[in-house]
């Protein structure tokens, strides 16, 4: 698979500010090892801009950098995790026709995303509690615990935020494509 160099350029910038963005500083901590991160938003913008590809590479990515600069080294379960999330909500823009992308925001719309990032979260997530048990033995009541405080905390994060998020990129679409040359 060739990559464009804008692809490339999306995904490093989506990664770095994600990765960035993730660090403990920035987030709210709720359990053991388990922090709330508003850089969920960054995710989910990335992901419903850039398709499910591009997602899963700043998830990724940007988990990993996150993990690197904490300095309690990378645990690559989280850092899929991560992926999957952005993979599932990166699916938003093909199972609305693109409707962001034509200046439209429809309220069924905003639904479909936050089932997205709540099956993203709960998928991605349940995949890295799942592998934490099984890899590193960590108890299993403390991985679904942070599956669930996760999963339901950047679900209403990403709703609330992507809300602001999509319906101001469809009036941004819906203002560019009204414009014409005279």
């Amino acid at each position: 698979m060739k990559l464009s160099t804008k692809t490339v350029v999306v995904i490093a910038i989506g990664a770095a500010l994600y990765g960035i963005g993730g660090l403990p500083m920035f987030g709210v901590p709720v359990f053991a090892n388990t922090t709330l991160k508003p850089a969920m938003a960054i995710l989910a913008l990335f992901s419903v801009l850039f398709g499910p590809f591009v997602g899963f590479l700043v998830g990724f990515i940007g988990h990993w950098v996150t993990d690197l600069f904490a300095g309690w080294g990378v645990w690559f379960t989280w850092v899929l995790g991560s992926g999957i999330v952005g993979l599932v909500i990166g699916l938003f823009p093909r199972l609305t026709n693109r409707r962001i992308q034509s200046g439209i925001f429809a309220m069924k719309d905003f639904a479909l995303f936050i089932v997205l990032a709540l099956v993203g979260n709960v998928i991605g997530y349940g995949v890295s509690a799942f592998l934490d048990t099984v890899l590193y033995a960590e108890p299993f009541a403390k991985v679904f615990t942070q599956l669930t405080i996760i999963a339901s905390g950047n679900t209403v994060l990403i709703a609330v935020v992507g809300y602001f998020i999509l319906k101001s990129a469809a009036k941004r679409n819906q203002q560019s494509s009204n414009l014409s040359e005279e």
